[in-house]
């Protein structure tokens, strides 16, 4: 995460609506999306799950609370943990923060370890410095589609763990 003075983080948290995702990311975008991860989970066994969120309760952000932790709380408040080969992946935005974060279950965590993941993230964070949100996820879902191809290919009907629909927060 990049560090942003707490005053200005608080003010920027207080201020986010969930409007403003619509901003970045219209209903099309987001079915998009959807189409994008319905697509990928037909080529390997892995589970993706979306998460977008326009900022941080008050209280949060005085507690200090980090992009990484809420997306860690949400990784298992949605279940993406409890897939069955313990392959799920969330990907977690915090509009606010502009800051990206995946968490992924121990399966497949273990063949990509933090430096894998944060890649991921500085390109999509880079795309969406360049104001190209959707771009952005999509390349996201493209990369780990191909991680989770590569160690969890698809080998026959799988039944879908978690929700492809993103959730917007």
């Amino acid at each position: 995460m990049k560090r942003t003075h707490p005053i200005i983080r608080f003010i920027k948290h207080m201020f986010s609506h969930p409007w403003q995702v619509q901003r970045h990311f219209s209903a099309e975008a987001l079915r998009t999306i959807e189409k994008a991860i319905s697509a990928s989970e037909k080529n390997h066994a892995g589970e993706i799950r979306f998460v977008v969120e326009a900022g941080l309760h008050p209280y949060e952000i005085l507690c200090k609370k980090t992009p990484k932790k809420r997306a860690i709380e949400l990784f298992g408040r949605l279940n993406v943990w409890d897939t069955e080969h313990n392959n799920g992946v969330l990907i977690y935005l915090l509009l606010a923060d502009r800051d990206v974060e995946i968490v992924a279950d121990r399966g497949i965590d273990q063949h990509v370890g933090r430096d894998g993941w944060e890649a991921i993230c500085h390109e999509m964070e880079g795309l969406f410095r360049k104001g190209q949100f959707e771009a952005g996820m999509l390349q996201g879902i493209a990369k780990i589609s191909t991680v989770l191809q590569q160690h969890y290919p698809q080998t026959g009907i799988s039944k879908n763990e978690v929700s492809n629909k993103p959730l917007v927060m």
